[in-house]
């Protein structure tokens, strides 16, 4: 066949080479062979009958690449391009983490990962629709495309690096072990005495954390946010809780005064981060410039002073 001033040998389907110049271009195409009649090469050394090649007409050939061009143009439209159009950003994140994300006694969702959120919606002129899920249920919620980006305070571990993406970290914290008020445990030794229950939420780094810590512990999942722990160590159901530092302040506030007490140490120190699907890079490059910006004119500063560092949001949420 001639295409474009160049031999191409065709066969049903393959790879083949276009020389120019040098250039080698390599050319994928999957087509049905048109059949032109009494049209065809014969090799002349061969018997009629052998080294047949069916000629593929060039409106074919042509079609097939502008198939090709056009599905390469749909699947290339960005994330952020979609999120524009849809005018609309959906962000999968929980409503029982306190002081990240959760429903105050107003009944309105906020949080230091809310605030960073709608700052988001403003800067890239879109609304933002949050999606509530239980923790073990972000992940899934972002891979099956219900959410663009998931906000929550997750550890960007390496193991959930192998399904999502997640942007530069936003802060830095790390696991801590915290018991009732009037427990007998007063160090993380004591923790590690054979038999010591200790409550943990399912597919956290806390869990991770405290089966590394703590091998001789028997470990009580939990399926929610980070109170159920809390209530969890107070009611007396186990003998002690291990989650974020930040997480374990700020939820201990919306408890009676003095109801439980953190232990002197942390089990790691881990970055916090939001995370985008790997087919999202425009989205996770523009949250990271975001997350850039916001550190610099001193907004990140001022919601994590606000919300993770002390608790002068409790007066007002």
């Amino acid at each position: 066949m001639y295409l474009l001033g160049h031999d191409i040998d065709c066969t049903t389907s393959g790879k083949k080479n276009v020389e120019k110049g040098g250039d080698s271009v390599q050319v994928y195409f999957w087509f049905s062979i048109v059949k032109w009649t009494g049209d065809y090469h014969e090799n002349p050394n061969k018997e009629k009958g052998e080294g047949k090649m069916k000629k593929v007409s060039v409106f074919s050939v042509l079609v097939s690449l502008a198939i090709f061009l056009v599905s390469f143009g749909v699947a290339s439209a960005g994330t952020l391009d979609e999120i524009a159009k849809r005018g609309e950003l959906r962000i999968a994140c929980q409503t029982q983490g306190a002081p990240f994300s959760f429903v105050d006694k107003n009944g309105e969702r906020t949080g230091s990962s809310i605030d960073l959120c709608k700052m988001i919606g403003e800067e890239m002129g879109v609304e933002v629709k949050f999606l509530n899920y239980d923790w073990d249920g972000l992940i899934p919620a972002l891979l099956s495309k219900k959410a663009d980006m998931l906000a929550a305070d997750m550890t960007p571990t390496l193991k959930r690096a192998m399904k999502i993406a997640f942007t530069d970290p936003y802060m830095y914290t790390g696991s801590v072990v915290f018991v009732k008020q009037d427990s007998p445990i007063k160090t993380l030794a004591d923790v590690k005495k054979p038999g010591t229950e200790i409550a943990v939420l399912l597919g956290s780094t806390g869990e991770n954390d405290a089966k590394k810590a703590f091998p001789e512990a028997k470990l009580k999942t939990y399926k929610g946010g980070g109170p159920l722990l809390i209530n969890a160590v107070i009611g007396g159901h186990t003998d002690a809780g291990v989650n974020d530092g930040s997480a374990v302040r700020g939820q201990a506030a919306s408890f009676p005064p003095n109801s439980l007490r953190i232990l002197e140490g942390q089990l790691s120190k881990s970055p916090l981060a939001f995370a985008v699907r790997y087919d999202s890079p425009d989205l996770q490059g523009w949250l990271n410039l975001f997350f850039l910006h916001i550190s610099l004119d001193g907004r990140l500063d001022e919601n994590l002073d606000y919300w993770v560092n002390s608790l002068d949001w409790k007066k007002d949420h």
